[in-house]
């Protein structure tokens, strides 16, 4: 069955040749991008790009498989992935963050 709404857990942002960046929140909008968009239709890692977001919209791929295929076609055709940071992990207060150590009497 096809399903057109695969979200990928971290959006892939990439630097197309014109010099903008785009972003591509699942398989679905990979596919799109791969089928009425891409400059050249042809590459071992378009081909697999599409047949794999083509299987994670039928359900037979997972959707993290679709999203590094996407991003190695992006590599092939010089349109590279745009590594965004990653969001900072909330530290606890100074207050909390020693160790408790228990003593066994």
């Amino acid at each position: 069955m096809l399903n057109n709404n695969v979200p990928w857990i971290r959006p892939v942002t990439i630097r197309l040749q014109s010099g903008l960046e785009r972003s591509f929140s699942g398989a679905y909008d990979a596919l799109d991008f791969l089928e009425n968009e891409w400059p050249v239709r042809h590459g071992e890692r378009y081909e697999r790009a599409v047949k794999t977001c083509r299987g994670a919209l039928n359900g037979v791929i997972p959707s993290m498989i679709a999203r590094e295929a996407f991003v190695a076609a992006c590599l092939e055709s010089d349109m590279p992935a745009v590594i965004s940071s990653r969001k900072a992990i909330p530290q606890p207060a100074s207050g909390f963050s020693r160790a408790v150590r228990y003593n066994r009497i």
